[in-house]
């Protein structure tokens, strides 16, 4: 069925105030700011709007896109994803940030742990030779001391002394 001109006037009137409407962020309950929200908003099909006022639809999404790109966000929904996006990627940066530090001082970890092994073998094996050295009779050398001199404990000391 063809449309009288006042129809299609009256219908070019209702998406142009449609477009107005969701570009100023009035997006209607479960809609977007989308060429689906704008036919329902004007009260014509889809099918409708991309046959007779194609010119419209793309007059839309030219200015959603304008806006878009001048910082603007009419529909709440598209700039609260856009915030969750960049906040998931901050957060999966610092994430990996993280992930990589904690690698870092796993690994320095286990180095200073091989390092007090190390250590704690050394301590013992000079403890060790200590308590050796200690049952020696003083003056007495060993074939392995090589004019080293040893030091007395000083219970050993003072016994001497008395």
């Amino acid at each position: 069925m063809a449309l009288s001109q006042d129809q299609r006037e009256q219908a070019e009137r209702r998406l142009r105030a449609a477009i107005d409407r969701l570009l100023a962020g009035q997006i209607p309950v479960g809609g977007a700011c989308d060429v689906k929200t704008l036919a329902r908003e004007a009260g014509i099909s889809r099918a409708a709007l991309y046959r007779t006022w194609g010119h419209l639809k793309d007059e839309f999404e030219q200015r959603r896109a304008a806006a878009w790109a001048a910082g603007q966000q009419p529909d709440p929904r598209e700039a609260r994803m856009a915030r969750l996006r960049d906040l998931n990627e901050r957060l999966t940066s610092k994430l990996a940030r993280t992930h990589a530090e904690f690698t870092g001082l796993k690994a320095k970890h286990s180095l200073v742990l091989s390092e007090l092994a190390a250590k704690d073998d050394e301590l013992q094996r000079l403890r060790r030779q200590l308590a050796e050295a200690d049952h020696l009779v003083p003056g007495q050398r060993r074939a392995d001391d090589q004019g080293v001199v040893h030091l007395h404990h000083r219970s050993q000391q003072s016994d001497q002394e008395r």
